[in-house]
Order: structure tokens, then C-alpha cells, then sequence
């Protein structure tokens, strides 16, 4: 069977003649470079929406100097937290007509690295990353092309950044268990600790984790509770090991009455081990949670939590890289958006005896 002649493709030049302007000015617009008035702008837009015209990302790249892309790089696909920052950062992104190109570090700090490898060699205009580790971060320093941080800060790196108070918000949790009645309060993270825990000192791989625990000790301390350094736990990712471990916590003579967990990921595996257990929320344990994931408000009982502004983070980051592609120079800006708790069922009054 004889294929039909291939449609020949619509130009910048058709484009140009149908808005009735230069093609200088049809490519500006097309290109998203120099500046046109609004009302050419939608003249133009309106003459590509009827002819149907698709840009040769590899023309406009060898004319503009751009990709029209940016790369983001974030540490855990599969955890919802970065699914809807990056529906934040997509959504932007396409309002400027940039395509984004996605990579999982899977908080392998080299996993990390070789994505911004593949990335940079695309071209990619700008990045966004997620960083796996604050302690190795000489390959971000590196970067030439503009670059923003989200949701962990790294304060030797003078860039862009967007992030919430994650200490504060960790204090505010861990005080409503103090004032429930609490003493045995237990924090618990995926995040790996190299070495032992020392405090704000401690060599914790991302600056989230290391916050959150901070604000977890405040609270305790204002609390009188001592050795809480004892209740932080470590390593509770997806595993056989992690749930051996969380396991152990809840059968233990001297198990916790309450625990936060460090995100919703954690917090669903514990609310499962929970159940195994035999034990009940809240009346067994008290359990709060970082970010307002959808499970947590349709389980029995709906879960409290500390209700991050997830998609906010994204659209932020995106707003402040783009505004550097267009040239924008002033200096590196640090938002830190503010945090709610949404109080549901999880929490009771403590049945330590």
C-alpha cells in the first residue's frame, strides 16, 4: 500500500505571513527571545494555533542558543511529596513554553551526579535539583547554567532556593505529643546517618532530615524529655530490613506511645506495622506525619498531618529559575514557605502507665 505524501511541514515564514509581521518578529515570539508588544505576541501565538505549527527544537536551539528545556532532578519519584512539586514545576514551566525533562536520583548522591551529567550534555537551559547529600556537593558548584534548590538548602551554594521551615514545623508536631501527654515520642526517617548521632553536628545526608530532628530535640527539651536522641531512628526506607526495624520498635517493652514520621512513605509502612502489631491509633500510639499525602485522610483513623505547601514549592522554584533564563540578575533569592497542621484522629492522650 502506497503511503500518502508526507505534509509539508509549517514554517516560521507561515507563521509570519498569516500574523502579517516580519519573520524576525514571528521567530522572536516563536522563540520566546526579544521583546515584541503584547498584542503582536498574541497575533502571532493565534496564527501558530491555526496553522497548527510545531517548533524544530533543533533549529530553534542552533538560532536562540537554548534548548527550551530545563532538567529537574529529585530524590524519590515514587514518594508523592516530589510527584506534586514536580506537577508545580511541569505546570510553570509549560505556561513558558519549556519542556522539562525528569530524572530520579533515588538520594544516591552519585545516581545525582550522573543525571545532571546526562541533563547538561542535553543542553538543558537551567536545572533544578533536589540535593541527595549537603555534605558532596562540589559537582553543584560547578554548574554553569542556572541552577535552583528545592526543598533542601544548601547555605554554602549562593543560588536560588525554596523551601519550608521544616525545624519550626517539627517543634509544633512534636509539642501537640508533649501536650497530649507524651514521653516515649519516637522520630522516624528513611534517611542513613553516617556515624553516630551527634546533634547538629551530625552527619545526616539531607538538610530536611537534619532540620526536622533538630525540631524534633527542641520540643523534647522544652519538655524535660531526656535521652530523646535514643528515640530517633534511622534508615526506615522500603525494605525487608526497615520493616524488621520498625517491627522491633512496636514490640519492644519500652515501645514508643507516639512517633512523627519523617514523610508519608515512612508514615504508611509504620501505620501498616502498626496494624500487624495488634496495636491501636491513637489509643495504643499516637502517630503525625509529614505531608498531607492521600491516603492519610481516608484511613481509620485519618492521620494527622504537618501539611506542607508541596505544590507550591514546585511552582516557586520553577517562577524563580525561569525568571533567570530571561536574565534577570538580582540576587539569589531563599523563600522558605510556612507549614500547617491539619489535625485529624491520630492523636490521643498518652497510655504510658
Amino acid at each position: 500500500m502506497k503511503r500518502p505524501p508526507k505534509a509539508p511541514s509549517v514554517t516560521v515564514s507561515d507563521v509570519a505571513r498569516e500574523a502579517k509581521v516580519s519573520k524576525a518578529t514571528a521567530a522572536r515570539v516563536l522563540g520566546g527571545y526579544g521583546t515584541v508588544s503584547e498584542a503582536i505576541r498574541a497575533a502571532v501565538l493565534e496564527a501558530a494555533k491555526a496553522l497548527d505549527y510545531r517548533p524544530n527544537e533543533l533549529a530553534r536551539s542552533m538560532t536562540t542558543g537554548r534548548s527550551g528545556s530545563i532538567g529537574v532532578v529529585v530524590g524519590d519519584i515514587e514518594n508523592p511529596f516530589f510527584s506534586l512539586a514536580v506537577r508545580g514545576i511541569s505546570d510553570v514551566a509549560r505556561l513558558s513554553g519549556i519542556n522539562v525533562i525528569l530524572a530520579n536520583s533515588g538520594e544516591d548522591v552519585e545516581a545525582e551526579k550522573s543525571a545532571i551529567r546526562v541533563l547538561l550534555a542535553k543542553q538543558v537551559d537551567g536545572l533544578i535539583v533536589t540535593p541527595a547529600q549537603s555534605g558532596d556537593i562540589g559537582h553543584l558548584a560547578e554548574i554553569a547554567c542556572p541552577l535552583a534548590l528545592l526543598d533542601r538548602a544548601l547555605p554554602e551554594l549562593d543560588v536560588d532556593t525554596v523551601t519550608v521551615d521544616d525545624r519550626d514545623a517539627a517543634l509544633r508536631a512534636t509539642r501537640m505529643l508533649t501536650r497530649a501527654g507524651h514521653r516515649r515520642i519516637a522520630y522516624v526517617t528513611a534517611a542513613v546517618l553516617s556515624g553516630e548521632f551527634r546533634g547538629a553536628a551530625s552527619k545526616i545526608n539531607t538538610s530536611t532530615v537534619r532540620e526536622r530532628i533538630l525540631g524534633f530535640l527542641d520540643a523534647c527539651r522544652d519538655a524535660a524529655i531526656e535521652g530523646a536522641e535514643r528515640n530517633i531512628h534511622f534508615g526506615s526506607g522500603r525494605s525487608e530490613s526497615a520493616h524488621a526495624v520498625m517491627q522491633r520498635l512496636l514490640r519492644s517493652d519500652n515501645r514508643p506511645t507516639a512517633i512523627l514520621a519523617s514523610d508519608s512513605v515512612v508514615a504508611l509502612d509504620l501505620f501498616k506495622a502498626i496494624r500487624e502489631c495488634g496495636l491501636n491509633i491513637p489509643r495504643d500510639i499516637s502517630l503525625i506525619t509529614f505531608h498531607d499525602a492521600d491516603w492519610t485522610s481516608v484511613t481509620t483513623p485519618p492521620i494527622t498531618v504537618i501539611d506542607q505547601p508541596v505544590y507550591a514549592l514546585g511552582k516557586s522554584v520553577a517562577e524563580l529559575l525561569i525568571r533567570r533564563l530571561k536574565g534577570d540578575d538580582r540576587p539569589p533569592e531563599r523563600i522558605v514557605l510556612p507549614t500547617t497542621i491539619i489535625e485529624r484522629m491520630s492523636v490521643g492522650p498518652s497510655s504510658a502507665t
